[in-house]
C-alpha cells in the first residue's frame, strides 16, 4: 500500500508554493534562497526513493515482529487506533530524542536541521538513509500487537501532521500550545541558540516534552540550522558530512572505548567541531 506521506506529496507541493507566494507578497526573505528550497525538495524526493528501498527490508522485520506478538489489537476496534496513536507518538518522541542525543542517529537527522531557513520546504528535507535504523524504535509496536499496516497508516498521519509546523508565518495558538506540537514549539526545536538546543522533540503531542523535561517555550526569535553551519547545497554532502566528521574523530581517538564513544555518545561530546558557537 502507498504510505500516507507519499499520497500527500502533491498537497505538500501546493502548500510550499502557497507559502512561497505569501512570503513574497509580504516582503519576507524566507524563500529568497532558492537553492536551499530546491535542495530541500530534491532531498525530500530522494528520501522517498530510498525510503521505498529500505521499506522492503523493514516491512519484513515488522511482519516478523507482529507474528511474535502474543496479542493482536483488533483493527476494527476504535480503541485500538486510539492506543496506537499514543504509543506511536511516544515512540516518535523517543526516536527523535535519541536522534539528537546519539551521534549515530544524529548523522541521519542532521540532514533535516542543516538548513538555515525555516519554511514548509524544510519539512521534506530528510535523510536518504535513516530508514536503515529507525525500525529499531518502531518494531516494538508490532511486538505489542499492532499490525504493520495499522502502524504505517498511523505513523504516516503523524508525519503529515508535522509538515505544517515548519513555518514562521503562524504565531502561537493559545491553548493548543499546552497539548499539541505547534509551529512555535517546533521553531524552538530548530533553533541553535543555547537555550533552544535539543528541546521540543514531540511529533503530534507536546505533552511528552512537558513530562520528560525537554520542553522550552519560544521567547525570542530563533536562529536556524546547526551550530556550525554547513554552508553547502550539495545533497550528497549534506547526507554524508556527519559520517566523515565522525570517522575522522574516531581516527584521532585512542582506544576502543574512546572510538565507540564517538559513535554512541551525544554529538556535542563525540563531535565537538560540529557544535562550536
Amino acid at each position: 500500500m502507498l504510505r500516507p506521506t507519499v499520497i500527500a506529496i502533491p498537497f505538500f507541493a501546493i502548500l510550499i508554493a502557497i507559502e512561497a507566494w505569501y512570503a513574497s507578497r509580504h516582503g519576507s526573505d524566507e524563500f529568497r534562497d532558492r537553492r536551499d528550497t530546491w535542495t530541500n525538495i530534491f532531498l525530500g524526493f530522494m528520501s522517498v526513493v530510498f525510503g521505498a528501498i529500505f521499506g522492503l527490508a523493514t516491512g519484513f522485520i515488522y511482519i516478523y515482529a507482529y507474528e511474535l506478538a502474543p496479542y493482536k489489537f483488533p483493527a476494527d476496534a476504535w480503541w485500538s487506533w486510539v492506543a496506537l496513536f499514543f504509543v506511536d507518538d511516544l515512540a516518535y518522541y523517543v526516536f527523535h530524542r535519541v536522534s539528537h542525543e546519539s551521534r549515530l542517529f544524529w548523522n541521519f537527522h542532521v540532514v533535516h536541521h542543516s538548513s538555515q531557513h525555516y519554511n514548509l520546504s524544510v519539512a521534506v528535507r530528510q535523510s536518504w538513509f535513516s530508514g536503515m535504523l529507525h525500525w529499531v524504535f518502531y518494531a516494538p509496536l508490532m511486538l505489542l500487537g499492532f499490525a504493520p499496516w495499522m502502524f504505517a497508516t498511523m505513523h504516516g498521519f503523524n508525519l503529515i501532521y508535522q509538515f505544517w509546523i515548519h513555518t514562521r508565518f503562524i504565531d502561537r495558538l493559545g491553548w493548543f500550545e499546552k497539548v499539541l506540537n505547534t509551529p512555535s514549539h517546533h521553531r524552538v526545536h530548530h533553533g541553535v541558540k543555547p537555550q533552544y538546543l535539543d528541546k521540543n522533540y514531540g511529533g503530534v503531542l507536546i505533552v511528552w516534552d512537558r513530562l520528560f523535561g525537554s520542553f522550552v517555550g519560544e521567547e525570542e526569535q530563533p536562529t536556524y540550522g546547526i551550530t556550525k553551519q554547513l554552508g553547502s547545497y550539495n545533497a550528497l554532502w549534506i547526507n554524508t558530512h556527519g559520517w566523515f566528521e565522525m570517522f575522522r574523530t574516531m581516527k584521532e581517538r585512542r582506544g576502543i572505548a574512546a572510538k565507540l564513544r564517538c559513535i554512541f555518545a551525544s554529538p556535542d561530546m563525540s563531535q565537538p567541531q560540529l557544535y562550536e558557537t
